[in-house]
C-alpha cells in the first residue's frame, strides 16, 4: 500500500467516475486502475462496486474512504508544515476576521513594520472557521478571530475582551438611552450575521435577567433553572447566546450573510444588532450606538496558529499589539504562543 493508491481510490471515491478521477490526478485511466486493484489485492477487500453506473463504493470501501481521507488531509498538512519548518517565508500572512479591522488591527500593523521594516505583511479576510484549515494549509501564518476552536493542529492564545455595544436606528425610542439592558431590547427584531457559531458544550453561567451571574450549581434545586441552564447549552447562535444567558429571547430575529448587511438593515429601520464596540465609528449618521450595562455581554479576540510550527514573525506582531495595547490602556494578559523562537 502505498500513497499513489491511496490517492487514485480517494480521486474514484469522490469523483465516481475512473475517467474524470484519472484526470484530476494526472494519470491515464489503465494506470489508476491498475493502482486501485492493486491496493484492493493488497487489503484483501473489494472497495469499489465497479458493475453499477455510476461507479459508488462497496460498504468496505465507504469505511475506508471516510478514514483514509481524515489521514491523508494530515499527511498533506504534514508535509506542507515541514516544508514551510525547513525554509520559513520572509512575509507574515495574517488571516482577520472584518470585525477586526475595524478596532485595532490596522495600527497594531503599523506599528508591527514601524518596528520591522523588513517584514512583508499579506492580510486576507477570512472567517474564525475557515481560519483553522487555511493555517494547515499554509495560507495563513495566523489569524484573528472571534471564536475559541478545539483542534488538535491549532494553539490559540485569548488576547482580551470587547464589550458589545447595541446598534440602534437614529429613529428608534431608545436611541438616546446612555445605558441598555438587554431585557429592554428584547421586543424588538434582533438581526443576527455571525457566521461561526459557538461550540454546543459553551456556557460558563446562566445570569438572572437583572444582571446578577447565578452558578449552575446553586440553581441545582430549581427545575425552571435546570431548564434554562439546557436551553442556554443548545442554544449556539452567538448573539442569541448573549440574550439566552438572561433568560430572554428576542421577539423576532432575522439572519444575514455578514455584519456590513446586518448594520445596513439597522440604519433602514429594519432592526437593532448587538457589535463589538470598534464598530460603533460605522454608519454613525443614521445608527445610535449605546452602551450595555452588563459587563460579560463582549465579543473575545483570540490569536491562532498552528501548534507545531510558529512563524519568526509571529513574535513581533505579539509586541506591537501588546504596545498598542499599552498605550490605548487597554488591559490584557501578555502571552506566547509555545514553540516561539
Amino acid at each position: 500500500m502505498d500513497l499513489k493508491q491511496l490517492n487514485a481510490f480517494i480521486a474514484v471515491a469522490e469523483l465516481r467516475s475512473f475517467s474524470a478521477a484519472a484526470t484530476k490526478i494526472g494519470l491515464s485511466q489503465p494506470s489508476l486502475s491498475r493502482l486501485l486493484k492493486q491496493l484492493e489485492t493488497d487489503m484483501g477487500v473489494m472497495l469499489v462496486d465497479r458493475y453499477h453506473r455510476p461507479l459508488h463504493l462497496t460498504e468496505s470501501g465507504t469505511f475506508f474512504y471516510d478514514k483514509i481521507s481524515t489521514i491523508l488531509t494530515e499527511v498533506d498538512t504534514v508535509v506542507g508544515m515541514t516544508q514551510r519548518l525547513s525554509a520559513p517565508s520572509s512575509a507574515l500572512n495574517i488571516g482577520f476576521v472584518p470585525s477586526i479591522l475595524y478596532g485595532l488591527l490596522p495600527e497594531i500593523i503599523a506599528r508591527l513594520k514601524q518596528s520591522n521594516p523588513e517584514i512583508d505583511v499579506n492580510l486576507k479576510d477570512i472567517s474564525s472557521y475557515q481560519q483553522m484549515d487555511a493555517l494547515k494549509s499554509g495560507d495563513i501564518d495566523i489569524g484573528f478571530g472571534r471564536f475559541a476552536h478545539q483542534d488538535p493542529w491549532i494553539q490559540q492564545i485569548l488576547l482580551r475582551h470587547e464589550r458589545y455595544v447595541v446598534a440602534l436606528p437614529k429613529a428608534h425610542p431608545l436611541a438616546n438611552v446612555r445605558e441598555q439592558r438587554l431585557i429592554d431590547l428584547a421586543n424588538n427584531r434582533l438581526i443576527l450575521y455571525h457566521q461561526t457559531h459557538l461550540p454546543v458544550s459553551t456556557m460558563p453561567e446562566t445570569v438572572s435577567s437583572t444582571g446578577i451571574p447565578k452558578t449552575l450549581g446553586q440553581n441545582k434545586k430549581n427545575n425552571t433553572s435546570h431548564h434554562q441552564a439546557s436551553t442556554v447549552e443548545q442554544i449556539t447562535e452567538p448573539l442569541l447566546y448573549l440574550f439566552a444567558q438572561y433568560g430572554i429571547s428576542p421577539f423576532m430575529t432575522t439572519t444575514v450573510s455578514d455584519l456590513q448587511v446586518a448594520l445596513g438593515l439597522v440604519a433602514a429601520g429594519e432592526g437593532i444588532t448587538l457589535v463589538p464596540a470598534s464598530l460603533k465609528t460605522v454608519r454613525t449618521e443614521q445608527i445610535s450606538y449605546q452602551r450595555l450595562i452588563h459587563e460579560n455581554v463582549t465579543s473575545p479576540i483570540y490569536l491562532h496558529t498552528l501548534k507545531d510550527f510558529v512563524h519568526p514573525h509571529i513574535p513581533d506582531l505579539l509586541r506591537a499589539t501588546y504596545h498598542v495595547y499599552e498605550q490605548r490602556g487597554i488591559t490584557y494578559r501578555r502571552q506566547k504562543f509555545e514553540s516561539q523562537r
